[in-house]
């Protein structure tokens, strides 16, 4: 058998093109370079280093000293991650989260903060900066559910959970967006109850909506920095936040609307939020609401 090189194209046109998309990756690849200059100049925040030193890398998961937040902390120390964990009071759940990620050979800590005060916010990022020097992934969990028919939803209730659901949100992935490193991930927590639009849950169900719109506009702010941002909505979940108040006819009735017959467990939603956060099978998704509801919408 014999081995032959491709015969040369001295063919000129096609010589152009290439000359051209060789131009115009050196051109993508210099105005990634200024983009990244120019919103450090405009918001005025550092710009955060282009990647992760060698190392572990580091996450931030606000809510999560329970449920979804709890498990994804830990699966996300699991696959490696130094890990920042995050209460509004609940310190000894908190801490008894960063116990078990160490005894597992992982490396956390914990923070107080309501992520409804944009100051706490800043304080919970500085925090983990001081602790692991920077940050590459953050999820954006926290979240609290009223529920009730509009006529009877009272002004606080509605307005506690704007202000954490809503801003709060908003000021957590304001702040990832000027501290995320250069190939990084960002997820904000929806809920497929933006599609369920089931009745008592018209506020809540908006609230969660932002998130959607918060995720695929930031994908696009952030372009050329390789950072992929995201909603996931998870369906019925074996959460406090979703069985609180229900009988267990109620919830096992719930469970049956589901193809799998059961409610998701936190560790489901934390497997995929640890599949957009891999750094070489998550990248390409971005920009998306991904529903993690077992089959339920």
């Amino acid at each position: 058998m014999t081995h032959t090189l491709p015969p040369q194209d001295n063919n000129p046109a096609l010589s152009s093109r290439r000359n051209i998309l060789k131009s115009a990756a050196l051109a993508t690849a210099a105005s990634a370079a200024a983009f990244g200059m120019h919103a450090a100049a405009q918001t005025g925040a550092p710009r955060p280093a282009a990647s992760a030193p060698a190392g572990r890398k580091v996450a931030l998961v606000t809510g999560s000293s329970r449920g979804i937040g709890a498990a994804t902390a830990r699966r996300l120390a699991a696959d490696g991650f130094r890990v920042t964990v995050n209460c509004v009071a609940n310190r000894d759940l908190a801490a008894a989260v960063v116990r078990e990620i160490q005894a597992a050979g992982g490396e956390a800590i914990w923070e107080q903060a309501d992520v409804s005060d944009p100051r706490a916010v800043r304080r919970l990022f500085d925090a983990n900066d001081k602790a692991f020097g920077g940050i590459d992934v953050v999820v954006s969990n926290a979240g609290i559910m009223r529920l009730a028919p509009m006529r009877d939803m009272t002004d606080e209730d509605f307005n506690r959970m704007m202000d954490v659901n809503l801003k709060g949100s908003f000021y957590v992935m304001r702040e990832a967006a000027r501290r995320v490193r250069d190939g990084g991930r960002i997820i904000a927590l929806s809920s497929s109850i933006t599609q369920l639009r089931s009745p008592t849950y018209g506020p809540y169900a908006a609230s969660k909506a932002a998130q959607d719109f918060y995720a695929n506009v930031l994908a696009k702010e952030l372009e050329g920095r390789m950072i992929s941002v995201n909603a996931l909505a998870p369906g019925l979940v074996n959460t406090t936040l979703f069985t609180d108040g229900k009988t267990p006819a109620q919830i096992a009735g719930f469970a049956q609307r589901t193809p799998h017959k059961r409610l998701g467990e936190p560790a489901d939603i934390a497997g995929v939020i640890s599949l957009l956060c891999s750094t070489t099978e998550g990248g390409w998704v971005n920009g998306q609401t991904v529903f993690a509801n077992g089959g339920v919408v």
